[in-house]
């Protein structure tokens, strides 16, 4: 019965851990981020969430962020930071005072908030959970970023 429940275990772990090599590798020190999308010429997606207590949060997870698509053009074109403020999890004093000045500084006013900033971190866009999945959101920021680009034809040649 024990080598049942461990050979259960270990497929369990090999699962998870698939899952989480999927996964966009989110940053959490936004001096970081913003230097490394400076470097390369990426745009920056800032997620505001509570990753353990707001419902929308995990739905966009789930049905978005997880997903093989959203990770696929996230990789190839956005430096991505999780902007969190969870109740349950611990976070340093540092990475809590951190969360909330952007908070105030990007006026967010419920979760899950999504902000877009170019590589230089001028304000893209601002939007949230959107219905459709993971295809649909891609082309959502796709859209977002697309403007931009028309908007500010300089920044656009810097940023090839």
């Amino acid at each position: 019965m024990n080598r049942r429940v461990l050979s259960g275990l270990a497929v369990m772990s090999m699962v998870v851990f698939g899952m989480k090599v999927e996964a966009a590798e989110w940053e959490t020190d936004f001096a970081k981020a913003s230097t490394n999308a400076s470097k390369s010429g990426l745009f920056m997606l800032l997620d505001f969430s509570g990753s353990d207590w707001c419902g929308w949060c995990v739905i966009l997870e789930k049905e978005v962020f997880s997903k093989t698509e959203f990770n696929k053009f996230a990789k190839e074109n956005m430096v991505y930071v999780l902007v969190d403020f969870p109740r349950q999890k611990k976070q340093s004093e540092k990475l809590k005072e951190q969360n909330s000045e952007l908070a105030k500084k990007y006026d967010v006013q419920g979760f899950p908030t999504v902000i877009i900033l170019s590589p230089e971190g001028d304000l893209v866009g601002r939007t949230g959970y959107q219905e459709g999945g993971a295809k649909k959101y891609v082309e959502h920021l796709k859209e977002m970023i697309d403007e931009y680009k028309k908007q500010h034809p300089k920044k656009k040649e810097e940023m090839k």
